[in-house]
């Protein structure tokens, strides 16, 4: 708890500083009202900040997702950006009467930092290269959809050695470099936990991903990455396993919704939710993803 109150104290402190610098420099704008970030949003990547509503396909189960990454900073020069990510990860059961318990929600925050530059590599077909470092929070809890009111206890989970539920809780850094064009992008990621609860955990962990954009504002998407695997009877991470998140989509600008997109994804590896981190899962989802 220390430690992330020292997390929360100096991300706040940060935060603050870069404010009160920025608003003695007029001639640089504050704020970019249209909130357009330097560094596009990975369309693949399940832990990005975003909003989207994805049924599963398989299961009684809704993915919600509220978040956004914004710029507070653009230099004049369009080459540089700094910013905030906030975003909610849940994960809701479908019960009759149109009702949603909350099973398991995951919480984040941080600041970021972006550039781009063009390019020219021979015969490759990129003009754009671009980054973005992310310093983050996360953590996890259970909700009422994970509470029987009948034995008036939490459901324990049968893959899990401790006790349910149980504090979890990471503050890492978060790399990403990308190269791309108007129409396709790949990307190269490295992510690394300085403080993490429940200990035991590898900090390390890699990603790499792929997009493809056609010319009737359709997509593919592909977002890899190698997470440590838990070993409950060593209360420690032992090895790595690949996460695939696969999707397709259509962005709706024909009839108007520039900012909406039909998507449907295929999701296999470990669970994106800190509640499940040492569960493998995998499952296929359908739903809309508003591009804020």
């Amino acid at each position: 708890m220390k430690n992330r109150y020292h997390l929360s104290r100096t991300l706040f402190i940060l935060s603050a500083m870069f404010l009160i610098t920025m608003n003695n420099a007029p001639a640089e704008p504050l704020l970019n009202p249209t909130f357009n970030t330097l560094f596009k949003p990975l369309l693949a990547d399940p832990m990005e900040p975003r909003i989207a509503v994805m049924p599963s396909l398989e299961n009684r189960q809704l993915q919600l997702d509220i978040g956004k990454s914004a710029d507070l900073y653009q230099s004049k020069s369009n080459n540089f950006a700094a910013g905030v990510d906030f975003a909610t990860w849940s994960l809701l059961k479908r019960s009759d009467n149109f009702k949603f318990p909350v099973d398991a929600i995951d919480y984040l925050f941080g600041i970021n930092a972006s550039w781009k530059q063009p390019v020219s590599i021979g015969k490759l077909p990129f003009d754009e290269l671009s980054g973005k470092i992310r310093i983050s929070h996360i953590s996890a809890h259970f909700e009422d959809g994970h509470y029987d009111a009948t034995t008036h206890d939490w459901i324990q989970e049968a893959d899990w050695s401790g006790k349910i539920p149980f504090t979890y809780s990471r503050e890492f850094v978060n790399l990403i470099v990308a190269l791309s064009s108007p129409t396709h992008r790949v990307y190269g990621g490295y992510q690394y936990l300085y403080h993490t609860i429940p200990g035991g955990i590898n900090r390390h962990s890699f990603q790499a991903g792929a997009e493809l954009s056609t010319s009737d504002n359709t997509y593919l998407a592909a977002d890899f990455k190698l997470l440590p695997i838990w070993q409950s009877s060593l209360e420690e991470t032992r090895g790595f396993r690949g996460t695939w998140n696969l999707q397709a989509g259509w962005r709706l600008n024909q009839i108007g919704l520039e900012k909406v997109r039909i998507a449907c994804n295929y999701f296999s590896g470990m669970s994106r939710h800190g509640m499940y981190f040492y569960r493998p899962e995998s499952f296929a989802s359908a739903g809309f993803i508003i591009d804020l």
